[in-house]
């Protein structure tokens, strides 16, 4: 969406080019090693920062082969639960998983992921001992708590909202800084657990090196784009966060992204200290 909007504003070809492989990792170390010029752009989710946090050893430097272009913004996730275990909100759970250690399950799309992550992250904020049973996907997570064999996931709304509509899923929270038009009457988390928030989105990077005025150009464009009536009005269909931000905003997020996920990844014990 975005690349066609800049590609008709500046009346430019903007090609997407999908590198797969290695959870990102591929097509981010091809942008690393690219020209910093602004021709060669990095979009990418909070893979990018997970990786980072996970994987000591990557062919780039996360931290020093890129800079900031813009946020793009954040899909709206939820901490769900299966109805059998019969709790309604966010402190009731915590209250029963608290009394619970070691019996409550929770399901990702693996081994860290960023459903793992965030369930981990939960937990940890929240003070209860769950078990992690990863599976291959969401999508596989998810309906392990709608069939009742795990407890809880922390993922996309977007693909539990008719398992909540018809009562199959118990949604608790959402994992945003406001709450959605789509559950008005699901909080956040933060009202049960202050300070809690979303770490992870999805955003532009470039290779470093590249000029601040092409950077502030790029990020500017981003922003007129995102901020367009029939964007906003086509993304609130999928009920996704845009968030837009300067080139120097958006290294201070990356930043601030790769420490909690790295904190995360440690207390949770996926990596060494």
């Amino acid at each position: 969406l975005v690349a066609q909007k800049m590609s008709e504003h500046w009346g430019q070809p903007v090609v997407i080019e999908n590198r797969t492989g290695a959870s990102g990792i591929l097509g981010t170390a091809a942008v690393a090693k690219a020209t910093a010029d602004g021709y060669t752009l990095l979009v990418s989710s909070s893979s990018f920062a997970i990786a980072a946090a996970m994987q000591p050893r990557l062919p780039y430097d996360p931290h020093k082969d890129f800079v900031g272009i813009s946020r793009i913004g954040f899909s709206t996730s939820v901490v769900a639960v299966t109805p059998s275990l019969g709790v309604k909100t966010l402190p009731q759970f915590i209250e029963l998983a608290r009394a619970r250690p070691g019996k409550i399950l929770f399901s990702s799309a693996g081994a860290g992921s960023s459903t793992h992550l965030n369930g981990e992250k939960l937990r940890l904020a929240a003070g209860f001992k769950p078990v992690h049973v990863a599976f291959k996907g969401s999508s596989d997570a998810m309906i392990e708590v709608v069939a009742g064999r795990v407890h809880y996931v922390v993922t996309g709304l977007l693909v539990m909202m008719p398992y909540i509509k018809d009562g199959r899923l118990n949604a608790l929270a959402v994992v945003t800084p406001n709450r959605t038009p789509l559950l008005p009457d699901v909080p956040t988390v933060g009202e049960t657990l202050p300070g809690y928030k979303r770490d992870g989105s999805h955003v532009m990077l470039a290779p470093a090196g590249t000029p601040m005025p092409v950077r502030e150009k790029l990020s500017a464009e981003v922003r007129r784009i995102l901020m367009l009536p029939d964007v906003q009005d086509r993304m609130k269909n999928f009920d996704y966060v845009l968030s837009p931000s300067t080139p120097t905003e958006m290294d201070q997020i990356l930043r601030s992204d790769i420490q909690t996920f790295t904190e995360v990844a440690v207390a949770a014990g996926l990596r060494p200290k």
